[in-house]
């Protein structure tokens, strides 16, 4: 419709121009028999008429001119040249002889130089073309034409086909506009409807939307956020199954211990020593879980306090292998520590430094096979950063190392008094980003399992408090025999 609207205006325009041109040619053809008119009555060989003869001639004639539906207006010349020009004649009648009339802007049709414009008669605008005449009375003949009437031409002639076109292209847009709206309602409807049935607990609920278009990439953002919803969803459950059961043994024994002390069926003072020990024992471990999800719940929640300072990542090291090492001769494993000589210190809170190296340790002494070798290392980076790495060899169970951060996650599900909940490394990768570093594993071909814990540099302490370079760190253990 604006197309129709737009290209009505300029075939309107058109026609003013050629209804100004054929204006323009008809003043031009009329300008031999006005002479002669103007000459009816002569003296001594040349004109003698008036120009009130000439209008009387013309009153006389005017079928003879042709005029059709035009008006025909002459101006007669002006005594001095500054004075406007007149009205001598019009065909209708409606303006007064001495009405003056402006002339419009000059052009040249068919070779010749003529004014066209649009002049406003008696309240009505008209176009008109005016060309010079050479008759004695005469200075130049002016036809004219209703603009309204031109414009009725164009129009009349018009309408019709635009309305057809501005039909057609309604029709069109309706279509174009109802297939347009099935193909983005019915994706969006389908999205609605899957993110209902995942808010009602149907976590596997994926939609069928593909594309590359905007709908497209929220269809696929959605099943990514499904999965990612169904993945936690059987993380907690897995996460509670696990929980129920590593707080159901050290409960029972606590009850079952407990209970025995109070009904005194322990009577020796071993057996009472023996369900002390064990009651201890299962306490810590409960407080241990419990430590562990509280760590969780403040990190993940940004409450976790630090408090980082220049650390001797050499020494820490050192102080983490004499805490594991009772536990790796009993499984005849073999710890090798590599530090470089002067070391430069890392930025960390010392506390939580202990936290992430004994879950890396712990973790190598539970899953290293017996009788390997769990090999320590620290070295410097570019960048201005230091790379602890504890590597050990796998064994029959192998842990995903994409997934072994995540909350929850056991490689080996088996060992659920060993292996805990699987809260520590996700803990420690916690902590670790915490420091501005981080913490990732890479699993070698040879089924070697190395995590990597990067920490950055500390500026080095004042010359009073430097730690003294030490030379390279070699630490291992003499494993015991089997019995």
């Amino acid at each position: 419709m604006l197309s129709g609207a737009l290209s009505g205006y300029l075939v309107q325009r058109l026609q003013y121009d050629d209804a100004l041109n054929g204006l323009a040619k008809q003043a031009l053809l009329l300008r031999q028999p006005i002479q002669q008119m103007d000459c009816g009555r002569r003296i001594a060989g040349r004109c003698a008429s008036t120009g009130e003869e000439l209008a009387a001639n013309l009153d006389t004639n005017l079928a003879s001119l042709n005029l059709g539906d035009s008006r025909l207006i002459l101006l007669d010349r002006p005594r001095q040249t500054h004075q406007p020009y007149r009205v001598l004649y019009d065909s209708t009648g409606d303006l007064l002889p001495g009405t003056p009339v402006p002339l419009g802007r000059e052009t040249v049709v068919s070779g010749i130089s003529v004014r066209e414009g649009t002049p406003t008669l008696n309240g009505e605008i008209y176009l008109a073309a005016a060309a010079q005449s050479t008759a004695r009375n005469v200075s130049f003949i002016i036809v004219a034409q209703p603009e309204a009437k031109v414009a009725a031409q164009a129009t009349g002639q018009l309408a019709t086909p635009i309305l057809e076109s501005a039909g057609a292209g309604l029709v069109l847009a309706i279509v174009v506009t109802l297939i347009l709206s099935r193909t983005i309602t019915r994706p969006l409807g389908e999205l609605r409807r899957a993110a209902e049935d995942v808010a009602g607990g149907q976590y596997a609920r994926r939609v069928r939307i593909t594309g590359r278009d905007e709908i497209g990439v929220v269809g696929q953002a959605f099943n990514r956020m499904a999965e990612a919803v169904e993945r936690t969803r059987h993380q907690q459950r897995t996460f509670l199954a696990n929980v129920s059961h590593e707080l159901k043994t050290p409960l029972t024994s606590l009850i079952g211990f407990s209970q025995a002390l109070m009904d005194g069926s322990l009577r020796t003072d071993e057996e009472k020593a023996r369900a002390a020990t064990i009651l201890h024992e299962e306490a810590q471990r409960v407080l241990r879980m419990s430590q562990e999800l509280l760590d969780l719940a403040r990190v993940e929640s940004g409450q976790l306090a630090l408090n980082p300072h220049p650390v001797d990542l050499g020494v820490q090291l050192q102080q983490e292998i004499e805490i594991v090492r009772k536990r790796a001769e009993a499984r005849h494993l073999t710890l090798r520590l590599s530090v470089p000589t002067a070391l430069p210190p890392v930025h960390a809170d010392p506390d939580r430094l202990h936290q992430i190296l004994e879950n890396l340790l712990d973790n190598a002494v539970k899953y290293a096979p017996e009788s390997t070798t769990v090999w320590i290392s620290a070295e410097p980076q570019l960048g201005g950063r230091i790379t602890t790495a504890v590597r050990n060899r796998l064994g029959v169970r192998v842990p995903d190392p994409d997934r072994m951060f995540d909350r929850f996650y056991r490689g080996d599900p088996s060992r659920s008094s060993a292996g805990g909940v699987g809260l520590g490394l996700a803990i420690s990768r916690e902590l670790a980003i915490a420091q501005n570093g981080d913490l990732r594993a890479e699993l070698s071909a040879d089924g070697t399992m190395c995590l990597k814990l990067d920490l950055p540099v500390s500026p080095q302490p004042p010359a009073s408090q430097q730690t003294p370079s030490r030379g390279p760190l070699r630490l291992e253990p003499n494993p015991q025999p089997r019995a």
